[in-house]
């Protein structure tokens, strides 16, 4: 019978060995995060059900985990922005598909390209770069996280692909063009990306990215459903969740996203259902007006979220961080932008100024804990 192992590793060359020994054996595998707390890490076992925990003292057996079925390979925790992370359940066919898959559309010569690795191990998007090297054989270097002068060694030694999320991109500034192909996912990406850049879009649940710069990838289908909401059907989604409850619907996966396809067929992503910020009648995606504020100059980071309104039912508010003390945007600079890009029921009616934004380890913005950032200085219209 087939057992799941947790890996409580950090990242580097012992944990692919690692991953390697757990699937050759016919095991699946759980990453841990080793950025949670103990106490953390132990509440994700209890939940999830490992048989054993692997970690740099050797494995060690429990006696409270439960089976996984013969063909599944990882079960991930998904980044829990929402609530209590799931164990998604991916088979050996599924990550297989997506290594197949990602590395034809960005056409991977396991000969002359190697990955560079650096995002966290305990979410699909580092993970999957590990798997994608199993699977076809193309080299990868595993680093601990991101350091922007490791990774362009990396890139010094060799590596011409690396997968990023907006954040870590950001950091690399220029060294952008070191690497032949940036893989960019975990959040809506920024404006005036460079030409290596390759765009996804997916989740835990779909294994990876599934849809490269609004493009399916082959085997990948997608319609747009009730409420404009994205659904998508493919071989890299998950069997089901942990607790075995199965989120498709007649092989169709509903992503909580919303969005459309554009006249080129492309899709276009609007931001999460749940994120929808409806004033005066109006609908207004967060994520957009995030994308025209951070056109300021004097706006190093912001996040979107509607707020009770009397007047409105919802007024816009603004989240920002400032480039540096005393370089704070007025209300009024930052709803003029809005007005020109996208129209008057997108311009902030609030302007709160925050020292950091809430985010997940691959920089997703936990959108539902803005409110309950404290202010630094607040404005309202």
């Amino acid at each position: 019978m087939p057992r799941l192992v947790a890996l409580d590793l950090p990242g580097g060359p012992a944990f692919l060995d690692a991953l390697r020994r757990v699937l050759d054996a016919g095991d699946a595998a759980l990453p841990l995060d080793q950025r949670l707390p103990a106490a953390g890490r132990e509440r994700l076992v209890a939940a999830l059900g490992p048989s054993a925990v692997l970690d740099e003292c050797g494995e060690h057996t429990l006696t409270t985990g439960w089976p996984v079925e013969e063909d599944d390979a990882l079960v991930v925790a998904t980044s829990g922005t929402t609530g209590d992370p799931k164990g998604v359940v991916l088979t050996r066919d599924a990550v297989a598909a997506s290594a197949l898959a990602t590395s034809a559309r960005l056409g991977v010569d396991r000969t002359s390209d190697r990955w560079c690795c650096c995002l966290p191990l305990a979410h699909v998007g580092g993970l999957s770069v590990l798997t994608r090297s199993i699977v076809t054989g193309t080299p990868v270097e595993v680093l601990p996280g991101f350091d922007r002068d490791e990774v362009l060694a990396t890139a010094a030694r060799g590596a011409t692909l690396v997968s990023l999320v907006p954040t870590t991109l950001g950091r690399l500034g220029d060294g952008a063009a070191a690497f032949r192909t940036i893989v960019l996912g975990g959040s809506a990406p920024p404006d005036g990306l460079v030409p290596n850049v390759v765009t996804t879009y997916g989740m835990t649940e779909t294994g990876s990215g599934v849809v490269y710069d609004g493009v399916p990838l082959d085997g990948v289908e997608i319609r747009i459903g009730a409420c404009d909401e994205i659904e998508l059907r493919g071989p890299m989604l998950l069997r089901a969740y942990r607790d075995g409850t199965d989120p498709r619907r007649d092989g169709w996966l509903p992503t909580g996203d919303a969005g459309g396809l554009g006249g080129d067929g492309r899709l276009v992503v609007h931001g999460r259902l749940g994120d929808l910020v409806v004033s005066g009648g109006e609908n207004v995606w967060p994520e957009q007006v995030e994308a025209v504020l951070r056109r300021h100059g004097n706006v190093a980071d912001v996040g979107v979220g509607g707020v009770a309104d009397p007047e409105w039912g919802e007024r816009v508010a603004a989240y920002v961080v400032p480039t540096r003390p005393g370089s704070t945007p007025s209300l009024e600079e930052l709803r003029e932008l809005a007005l020109d890009a996208l129209g008057p029921w997108a311009a902030p009616r609030e302007l709160v100024v925050v020292a950091e934004l809430p985010r997940t380890a691959i920089g997703k913005l936990r959108r539902q804990d803005l409110e309950r950032l404290p202010a630094l200085h607040r404005v309202v219209r």
